[in-house]
């Protein structure tokens, strides 16, 4: 009798567990993002591995305005993170348009940030970067442009944003990071999508991702 009721409960488990699956609306609810391969994943938080989902490392850096941010400037906040460089003539001048073109759309609602690392922070000092966002309209408290430790920022690209594409094959710590990425963060701290910052397009789908994501909290 024992053994009965079990095969019963663990199949009614089973078919709940199957069922809330299914449940997840893929087109109302965003992925999670967990490895660098950025394989989405649709997690429920009655997963068991809901509370083991990637997230973004403690960190801390210098701003345009010479203002320590560290990752509890974001808590509670949505925000899109790229990198760049100040000398950059190729691809950056094309993030930074649209990184401005985000933040004019996104101006007066306070639940959404940018976060810009400076990929060359030995050259790109305080006064480069403020030069940089003053360029390209930065307003102080909604794009937060950062330089700051060489270490600390390639490897919140490469372990925490997966953001570096060349190092995800050929694992060299002295390559020099340049990606178009432009990787959305929920308010958690989890990566939430990840788009081509150079594509009108993509710019499109990021914006569409933000208001199903601020639908969530």
């Amino acid at each position: 009798m024992k053994l009965k009721i079990l095969s019963i409960a663990s199949i009614f488990v089973m078919f709940f567990s199957c069922n809330n699956q299914i449940s997840i609306d893929k087109t109302k609810t965003l992925p999670f993002y967990n490895s660098e391969e950025y394989t989405p994943q649709w997690i429920s938080q009655s997963d068991p591995n809901y509370t083991n989902i990637h997230t973004i490392a403690p960190f801390e850096f210098t701003n345009q305005n010479g203002k320590k941010i560290t990752n509890k400037e974001f808590e509670g906040k949505i925000y899109i993170a790229d990198f760049f460089f100040t000398s950059c003539p190729s691809i950056c001048p094309i993030l930074a348009k649209n990184m401005e073109a985000i933040q004019a759309y996104y101006k007066h609602d306070e639940t959404i940030l940018l976060l810009s690392h400076s990929v060359m922070p030995w050259v790109d000092t305080v006064e480069k970067i403020k030069a940089y966002a003053t360029e390209n309209n930065a307003i102080d408290t909604k794009w937060h442009l950062v330089t700051g430790d060489r270490n600390q920022i390639y490897q919140l690209a490469r372990n925490s944003y997966f953001a570096d594409e060349d190092y995800k094959k050929t694992k060299d710590e002295l390559e020099f990071i340049h990606t178009e990425n432009f990787i959305l963060v929920d308010k958690k701290g989890r990566i939430r999508g990840v788009y081509n910052g150079t594509l009108a397009l993509d710019i499109q789908r990021l914006q569409r991702h933000i208001e199903l994501l601020k639908l969530e909290y």
